[in-house]
């Protein structure tokens, strides 16, 4: 059980209720080795209860896989954890002290969040370097989009992240002629050089040749400890190339919670999901 945690006090002159639009430095507290909080979150739409009273806590640099069949509540869940979704009740923290309900979508990428969805999304036209400098966080008003050039740390951050994500030698390629495999890493990469410490990723296999999969739970495993990976999948055979700690979600709770062969034997769970 985890320790309960008053709610994290607002910044001064802040209203309830408001979206915090900016985050202090540094102010990622994992000092309890826990990074996310959810508890008794509950969303409701049209009266369907997509989450409920759902709480689940995910460690820092921990790789946990979320399973469940569709409609359990998977997607609403980080919808709720990156800002675009608000919980109808329950609460949810980023660390110790990061209100996620109280922040929007921007401040929560900007403290350390981020997300990859299942239809890779980068710039074709543009190298897979460029790629990578475009996602950097850096001065995105228009003077700073001219003036601005990569300093030796920009730019080592990039060749560490081509590097993780092998493809140093498609750096100057146009990111369009990648195979899908590829653009997916690339995007991977692209959350990397914005330094998550919390990485969402919403089935990272769909659609990619045996090889590629193979390639792609190496780099999965590899982000693991220097940040936290929440991967949400299907694939048995890929969620057991991952190993970890696994969630199942069934009607907008956790049903079940455990190393993959755990959960694989619980009836309830084979009843529910893999028994389809």
């Amino acid at each position: 059980m985890i320790e309960p945690r008053p709610p994290a006090p607002l910044p001064p002159g802040f209203a309830p209720g408001a979206s915090v639009h900016a985050v202090r430095p540094g102010a990622l507290d994992v000092s309890h080795r826990v990074i996310l909080y959810l508890e008794d979150l509950t969303v409701a739409f049209d009266g369907f209860r997509a989450l409920n009273r759902l709480t689940l806590y995910v460690e820092a640099g921990e790789l946990r896989c979320l399973i469940g069949p569709n409609g359990a509540g998977k997607t609403t869940l980080m919808d709720v954890i990156t800002g675009k979704t608000r919980p109808d009740s329950g609460t949810a923290f980023f660390g110790q002290s990061l209100d996620l309900t109280r922040m929007d979508e921007a401040a929560i990428a900007e403290a350390g969040i981020g997300r990859k969805f299942q239809k890779p999304t980068v710039f074709e036209r543009h190298s897979v370097f460029d790629n990578l400098e475009l996602a950097m966080k850096a001065d995105r008003r228009v003077r700073g989009s001219f003036l601005a050039r990569l300093d030796g740390e920009a730019r080592g951050r990039i060749d560490e992240t081509l590097r993780t994500i092998r493809l140093g030698h498609l750096a100057r390629r146009p990111a369009g002629t990648l195979s899908h495999g590829q653009k997916q890493w690339l995007e991977i990469g692209m959350l990397l050089v914005q330094e998550p410490k919390l990485l969402l990723l919403d089935e990272p296999v769909a659609g990619m040749t045996d090889e590629e999969r193979e390639r792609t739970a190496e780099l999965i495993v590899s982000l693991a400890g220097a940040r936290s990976v929440l991967v949400v999948e299907h694939d048995m055979d890929f969620v057991a190339r991952l190993g970890g700690k696994v969630t199942v979600l069934h009607e907008g709770a956790v049903l079940a919670e455990g190393p993959l062969e755990q959960v694989q034997r619980d009836p309830r769970v084979i009843e529910v999901y893999l028994g389809r």
